[in-house]
């Protein structure tokens, strides 16, 4: 199993720097998680967007779907797709609400909203906190603490886990989520500080407290806000956490 960040700017996009978005690749299967401002077009620097085999969303904040209105545009309208993408509907694992609000963004106008679909060209599925099997992946969902629905993600791939701390506070369920993962794929908006918002985001501290409990192998940290400086997230994720810590960086590739 590995994963490329396509962008891990937190909250919005930064120079240079597309938010969350990241390409999960294990058996020639291609999933993708998130798809936020200016991922696509990373995506496209790799492979095609419309090889995708699935795409999974943790909630539907615009840092993390933006971009799905372009990847419409490109499943209903390229003259030549490598797919047939009505024969070949692309399976989205999303919060209940996505099949409306993504196609609100894609409706004409107010009018059309309610006669506007988009199920020609996806298979929406809404998400719940179980497990099921994703092309050749194990997915376990948790729900997490944050302002709107969102999921927390294990991927399981022969014996490897990856787990995805989406955006959230600090919960119980986050242990469980993480609990001996290989690789923690976490986000760390913010440096720590008590005044900060609950049920929102994690600190640095928090995320390497976090994987010092769940005895997580790896810390890769992600969804940095540009207005943080990245480097003082680090230092207080590896002053709690012993293990391998990593800062993920736009189109590198992390074996799991």
């Amino acid at each position: 199993m590995r994963v490329t960040v396509l962008g891990c700017s937190g909250s919005t996009s930064g120079p240079h720097q597309p938010s969350s978005g990241y390409l999960i690749e294990a058996d020639g299967f291609a999933l993708g998680l998130e798809l936020g401002n200016g991922t696509l077009a990373e995506l496209a620097a790799v492979r095609d967007p419309l090889t995708l085999d699935a795409l999974v969303f943790s909630h539907l904040h615009p840092d993390h779907c933006a971009d799905f209105s372009a990847l419409t545009v490109l499943r209903r309208w390229h003259p030549e797709p490598p797919v047939d993408t009505r024969a070949r509907r692309l399976p989205v694992h999303a919060p209940e609400e996505a099949p409306t609000r993504f196609a609100a963004a894609d409706a004409p106008d107010r009018a059309a909203l309610a006669e506007t679909d988009l199920t020609d060209i996806y298979d929406f599925r809404p998400l719940t906190p179980t497990v099921q099997s994703i092309g050749p992946f194990r997915v376990q969902a948790f729900e997490v603490d944050h302002p709107c629905e969102t999921y927390g993600f294990r991927f399981t791939h022969d014996g490897r886990t990856l787990a995805y701390t989406a955006d959230t506070g600090t919960c119980l369920v986050l242990d469980d989520l993480a609990a001996d993962a290989d690789t923690l794929l976490g986000e760390a908006s913010w440096t720590h500080s008590e005044d900060r918002p609950p049920g929102v985001h994690l600190s640095g501290r928090q995320l390497g407290e976090l994987a010092t409990r769940a005895r997580v192998k790896r810390l890769l940290i992600t969804h940095v806000a540009p207005w943080t400086d990245p480097q003082a997230v680090l230092a207080e994720a590896t002053e709690v956490y012993d293990g391998e810590v990593v800062l993920v960086e736009k189109r590198m590739t992390y074996r799991v």
